[in-house]
């Protein structure tokens, strides 16, 4: 006999599931799709419309009410979104007005000058790191760290603008699938925000200290001048970022707030293959306190995002549609919302 005294259960008070809240119902269940026979709305509206699915239809549905509202789409990245292809796709949300900021870490910038420049980048660091060569790539390093320098003396660009610039000028072969050049054709703001000894670049000799912290500053201070615009329908993305985008975004928003701009009641959406600390206090939980809305999804970067890119312009159009001729558009290489 047991020394240990069980719960009587025999008085349990049961309920009826005919009256019990339930969430799921089979209409939420996913639908079966047909790819010979359904287009990719058909496969959208094939989806569950439970947890990660329904909270992603809303996410698109915020990013197309931002932009109807011209109210700021921010992206902000690690090196990794670039790594596994997705440039072209944010350079089309960008060249759609859909995007209209982008923020990245320094590494991301690496990965998009190395493609720009010479068509290749991600280096085998299991290989490099026995003899001390990862990282050392000379052209890399000179290219980002004498147009950082250049800058710094002679201009008040900043980190984001002033790489768009040398690759521009140095008519970069494949500038096409940079998001630095699209940014900067379109009149998008794009910065880049380093923790220097992070970087391939910062253990080269060509490494300028003051300029790199001094042209991220600059970065900092026009990221936050995006920040202030998210007040009631913005929407800001994290993608890849678990440490360095996350804090500056929370302080970016706090120095708009200190300054008197009540961001507030906007949406924001972390996306990265695991979930961290920071990408959820610092961008889906705190900033979204008392009035707003936060995301956050779990998956591949190259499933994830193009699926999420595809819905957005699938929604735009059904919002098109219902606004009777809605679009957006550029012009003179400003951004504008224009009603037919």
């Amino acid at each position: 006999m047991s020394r240990f005294k069980q719960v009587d259960l025999s008085k349990i008070k049961t309920i009826s599931i005919k009256g019990r809240k339930s969430k799921v119902t089979p209409k939420d269940f996913g639908k079966v799709f047909e790819p010979s026979a359904q287009s990719f709305s058909g496969f959208v509206g094939s989806l569950p419309n439970i947890l990660a699915a329904q909270n992603l239809r809303s996410l698109v549905r915020d990013i197309v009410r931002a932009r109807t509202k011209n109210k700021p789409v921010i992206v902000m990245m690690g090196a990794h979104v670039i790594k596994v292809g997705l440039a072209p796709l944010l350079i089309d949300l960008v060249r759609r007005n859909i995007v209209t900021a982008i923020a990245m870490n320094s590494a991301a910038s690496i990965h998009d000058v190395e493609t720009a420049m010479w068509g290749k980048t991600s280096e085998d660091v299991a290989e490099n790191i026995l003899d001390g060569r990862f990282g050392m790539s000379k052209e890399t390093g000179d290219f980002i760290n004498t147009a950082l320098s250049l800058s710094f003396y002679t201009s008040d660009c900043g980190y984001g603008e002033t790489l768009a610039k040398a690759l521009i000028e140095a008519k970069a072969p494949n500038a096409s699938v940079s998001i630095l050049t699209n940014c900067f054709e379109h009149n998008v703001p794009v910065t880049i925000h380093a923790a220097i000894g992070t970087d391939i670049i910062h253990q080269q000799p060509t490494m300028d200290g003051a300029a790199t912290g001094e042209l991220s500053f600059r970065d900092f201070k026009t990221f936050a001048n995006s920040v202030k615009d998210l007040t009631n329908g913005g929407v800001v993305l994290n993608i890849g970022s678990a440490v360095i985008m996350p804090e500056v975004f929370l302080k970016a928003l706090t120095v708009a707030r200190n300054l008197g701009h009540h961001v507030q009641g906007f949406t924001t959406a972390n996306f990265d293959m695991l979930r961290h600390y920071r990408p959820m206090m610092n961008v889906v939980t705190r900033p979204t306190q008392n009035k707003g809305t936060g995301y956050d999804f779990a998956g591949h970067h190259e499933i994830m995002i193009p699926l999420l890119a595809a819905m957005i312009k699938l929604e735009m159009h059904s919002s098109a549609k219902k606004r009777r001729g809605f679009q957006l558009v550029r012009v003179s290489r400003k951004s504008k919302v224009r009603h037919a």
